[in-house]
């Protein structure tokens, strides 16, 4: 039981833990993904199932592990470890980018959204820690992007069968993030402000201009209206 209560309690072993789990599950996918081919599913559909799948898995699992495991004022503090997955996730993501090998089953070519979802992920928990002094605070916008994108894409490929835009999307994607930004923001104190976050990034999740994909629009604008409820206060 002192074994792994001290396995629980370091943090050292979870910042090495978490990426390789989130790892995977990327390599896991490789098996739905070959059923849905087998099945008949084009490929651009299927991978894009596959994203979506690590989005909530890998990305989602991982952030609701970060405020348990992550306690600790070492290193020289606890917001450096998530930040540092971040960092760790975005490099073995744009690896096989960069050198031709690209995971087929999950990665698709000139397309490097994985590698931003793994960077936003990682330096919207590490800044929103910082001004927030609060892990679940910091995880908001990046729980928008994992699960509430996550299903919108789920939604949407069902309905399209192609990674498309189109508002129904959104409306689900509000139904995730409305009650995890109020309830997460409520820890804080500004509810309302964490649901108004969730309106705001489930609307801008529609748009992207060149490299600057929803994932980083989902986090930004999020952390945007987060830290203005932390300037204002509480609004009721």
């Amino acid at each position: 039981m002192n074994f792994l209560l001290a396995i629980y309690n370091n943090q050292i072993f979870w910042t090495v833990a978490l990426p390789l789990y989130a790892l995977g599950i990327t390599r896991l996918t490789e098996y739905p993904y070959n059923w849905m081919r087998n099945c008949g599913v084009e490929k651009n559909v299927a991978v894009y199932y596959d994203r979506k799948i690590v989005h909530m898995l890998a990305g989602g699992v991982v952030l609701f592990a970060v405020p348990f495991v992550f306690t600790e004022g070492t290193f020289p503090f606890p917001y450096a470890f998530p930040l540092i997955i971040g960092l760790f996730l975005s490099a073995a993501t744009l690896t096989p980018h960069l050198t031709g090998n690209l995971l087929e089953w999950v990665q698709v070519e000139k397309n490097m959204n994985e590698v931003h979802f793994c960077f936003m992920w990682g330096v919207t928990v590490f800044a929103l820690w910082i001004v927030f002094d609060n892990p679940w605070v910091a995880i908001i916008p990046p729980i928008f992007m994992a699960f509430g994108d996550g299903i919108t894409g789920i939604v949407r490929n069902a309905l399209y069968q192609k990674r498309t835009k189109s508002m129904v999307g959104n409306v689900f994607m509000l139904a995730v993030t409305a009650p995890a930004g109020y309830f997460l923001a409520g820890v804080v104190g500004i509810p309302f402000w964490g649901l108004i976050a969730a309106v705001v990034a489930s609307y801008i999740e529609r748009y992207e201009f060149g490299p600057i994909d929803d994932n980083v629009l989902i986090t930004v604008s999020a952390s945007l209206v987060l830290y203005l409820g932390h300037l204002i206060g509480p609004i009721a």
